[in-house]
């Protein structure tokens, strides 16, 4: 019997051990894939980092003909969309939050809605693109024809509502799980002071969960910044700094899209991958700050 339990917890403890050790294998995987990412990314951007240096970002002539690659333009038009983006989704990604996290955390109503946002984080960029080329860019154009302005239909207001439909469901769900971890007794004590649903809401909830919705927003922020397909159908691609929020614009995604098969000299190409470079640190910066952000406020409410 003795020797029978010796075994059991032999294998118990391998099988512990094995699987310990897969999981860091996985860990480091993921860190080496990310670290090779960067490294080739920047090997094959090196002939453009040593030809252009720091005017590659402040440039403001993109000409492959006469091989000068400026990025300022695709820089100002990636910052537009993303930040009007943000400026639009975070009313309505808030309300949705307090709606599932505080009204209705469970039943079918809650059920269903949660549903419906993950189907939206689900669907193609494309199929955004399709709608946003046949159903908003008419409406848009005629809005701009009315304002006596260049009917375009396709620019940086058309590729900010798109981004801003693609990225509710990402903030909304990150700032619906921070409002869920608000203590029970924080929100039971301001009841009972007679606070009333909104000031409980304003006063008690907000507060603790602001910072699940900044990193909810910068989670959304990261993805309006690297959507590539949905952009590129309806910003209009032109490669200048666009003084109107109705004039055409490119993003640093959607050059590379557009224009990497059509890339002809090794400086080109290499001009498109250093631009892959930027968004890629972009990127990777701005979800390792809004990982931060969430992970400290799980810590503080665990805590609590």
């Amino acid at each position: 019997m003795a020797q029978l339990n010796d075994r059991i917890s032999f294998e118990a403890r391998l099988r512990e051990l094995l699987f310990k050790r897969l999981m860091s294998f996985s860990s480091i995987f993921v860190v080496l894939v990310i670290a090779g990412f960067f490294v080739t990314l920047f090997i094959f951007s090196l002939p453009s980092i040593k030809l252009f240096g720091f005017h590659f970002i402040t440039g403001t002539v993109w000409d492959p003909v006469a091989n000068e690659f400026g990025t300022l333009p695709f820089l100002v038009g990636t910052g537009i969309t993303a930040v009007l983006a943000l400026v639009i989704s975070t009313p309505f990604a808030i309300s949705v939050a307090l709606f599932l996290g505080e009204y209705f955390p469970t039943g079918f109503l809650s059920g269903t809605l949660k549903s419906v946002i993950e189907l939206l984080a689900g669907i193609p960029s494309i199929i955004y693109g399709i709608w946003g080329l046949f159903i908003l860019t008419p409406v848009i154009r005629n809005l701009e024809m009315k304002l006596g302005v260049a009917p375009y239909g396709v620019g940086i207001l058309d590729a900010s509502l798109i981004l801003a439909m693609m990225v509710i469901p990402y903030s909304a769900s990150i700032a619906r799980e921070v409002i869920s971890l608000v203590p029970q007794n924080l929100k039971e004590a301001a009841y009972a002071l007679g606070c009333t649903r909104f000031e409980v809401i304003w006063k008690v909830i907000v507060p603790y969960a602001r910072s699940g919705v900044v990193a909810g927003t910068l989670l959304a922020f990261g993805r309006a910044v690297g959507e590539t397909m949905a952009v590129t159908m309806v910003i209009g691609n032109r490669p200048e700094i666009s003084t109107s929020l109705l004039a055409p614009g490119y993003t640093m995604a959607s050059v590379i899209a557009n224009e990497f098969t059509e890339a002809t000299t090794d400086m080109y190409v290499s001009s498109l991958i250093e631009i892959a470079l930027i968004l890629f640190v972009l990127t990777v910066l701005l979800n390792a700050a809004a990982r931060l952000i969430v992970w400290s406020v799980t810590k503080k409410f665990k805590n609590a």
